[in-house]
Order: C-alpha cells, then sequence, then structure tokens
C-alpha cells in the first residue's frame, strides 16, 4: 500500500500486478513519474513482515534517474514507519 500510495502522490500508477510460480508473494507497480517510467517491486522475504522493495525508473532514452530513484524508496520507507 505504502508503495502505491507514493507512485500516485508523486505521478501516475499505469499498472499492478502479481508475480506467479514464486513462493513468495510478488506485486509489482509500473506508473509515470516527470516522464519516467518507474517499476516498483514489493516482495514479501519472511513470514515476520519484512519485505524488500525494489524502485527502477528510467528516462525515455532509457537512461537511469537515480535522484528520483532515492525520493521515491525514501518516501516509501517513510510510509512504512509509520
Amino acid at each position: 500500500d505504502a508503495a502505491r500510495e507514493v507512485l500516485k502522490f508523486n505521478g501516475t500508477v499505469l499498472r499492478e500486478t502479481s508475480i506467479l510460480g514464486r513462493t513468495n508473494a510478488v506485486r509489482v507497480l509500473e506508473g509515470k513519474v516527470n516522464q519516467r517510467t518507474v517499476w516498483i517491486k514489493v516482495e514479501a522475504i519472511d513470514p515476520k513482515p519484512v519485505t524488500s522493495v525494489v524502485v527502477q525508473a528510467r528516462t525515455t532514452a532509457g537512461g537511469s534517474d537515480i535522484a528520483l530513484v532515492h525520493e521515491l524508496d525514501k518516501q516509501i520507507a517513510l510510509k512504512l514507519a509509520r
């Protein structure tokens, strides 16, 4: 929920899917922020509340936007800490 809220706050959510065939629950969000394509993968690591969040942002030319990635993952972490 935190990743979806952050993506909606900063841009738009284009797609939300589940990856099947894995032992852990994996959700993938795709969206647009500042004309960048953003992917966020959320994976449950442990039965306890331990979760892995991977954020990737690409420009229209295919380059990475590290500053945007850092900002989004910081916002997600702050939402999870509440």
